[in-house]
């Protein structure tokens, strides 16, 4: 059966980030997610997961200047110091937390730059950071975000993805399988998926084109939830989801997976 962490920047939200462990836990999830901190130590994260019984499977590493804008720091020529310093502090973060997947953003094309440049300068930087994480059993990951979310969003495809895991490494860099951006920019979800799971390591879910729970859109979850279990995907699938009301109120899609 499919395993589901809860995606805690996105859902919860009625409620501060330390208090959504809980509510996650009392949900049914084992997991939990998210994109940042917001704030709390990782002391503080590490006591929040003791304390509800939880794993942490998945978070980001620092994206860069979140008030300019900045989405990921990974293929920008030129800001090699900031990203290693955001892969530093990650780690400690991950360390502290026991959590094994670490999501590392590339970041905005500027204007200007030769994409050769931008996904020479990806795939050094995750070199770098692929031997830094695997001294601590960390497994760094990139996702393809679709176009219309992040407009000039520098890794967009599956087939992107593909060929820079390829010049790093199977074996030290994954693939972050997101159905809902996969289903934007390129479609046949289901195909794409068992195609690309050898480097697949870890799955997120919205519904399209809202982006809101399961069942809210053209994407038929349920049997891609099948699909996924029936070719040997053993990692998490992790909620990353607007909900279209409240959290508890779009749930109701959850309750045949619950433990």
């Amino acid at each position: 059966m499919p395993r589901f962490a809860a995606n805690i920047s996105l859902l919860f939200t009625e409620a501060p980030f330390p208090e959504r462990f809980a509510l996650a836990k009392a949900a049914g999830f084992q997991a939990v997610e998210f994109l940042d901190p917001e704030g709390c130590s990782a002391q503080e994260i590490r006591a929040r997961l003791r304390d509800a019984g939880l794993s942490a499977v998945l978070f980001n590493a620092a994206r860069g200047d979140a008030a300019a804008g900045e989405r990921g720091l990974a293929a920008l020529p030129g800001r090699g110091a900031a990203f290693r310093d955001a892969i530093a502090r990650a780690l400690d973060m991950a360390g502290e937390i026991d959590c094994p997947r670490l999501h590392v953003m590339a970041g905005l094309a500027p204007a200007g730059v030769a994409r050769e440049t931008l996904v020479g300068t990806f795939a050094a930087n995750l070199a770098w950071a692929a031997e830094r994480c695997a001294s601590q059993g960390v497994k760094p990951l990139i996702e393809p975000i679709n176009h219309r979310d992040i407009p000039g969003y520098v890794l967009n495809t599956t087939a992107e993805a593909a060929a820079v895991i390829a010049a790093v490494g199977p074996e030290r860099l994954g693939l972050q399988f997101d159905l809902y951006h996969a289903q934007v920019t390129e479609g046949d979800v289901t195909r794409r998926f068992e195609a690309l799971l050898p480097l697949i390591a870890h799955v997120q879910v919205a519904d399209a084109p809202g982006r809101n729970e399961p069942g809210t859109g053209e994407l038929n979850l349920p049997f891609l939830f099948d699909r996924i279990d029936a070719a040997g995907y053993r990692g998490w699938i992790g909620c990353e989801y607007r909900p279209a009301r409240t959290t508890a109120e779009g749930l109701g899609w959850f309750t045949p997976y619950r433990t």
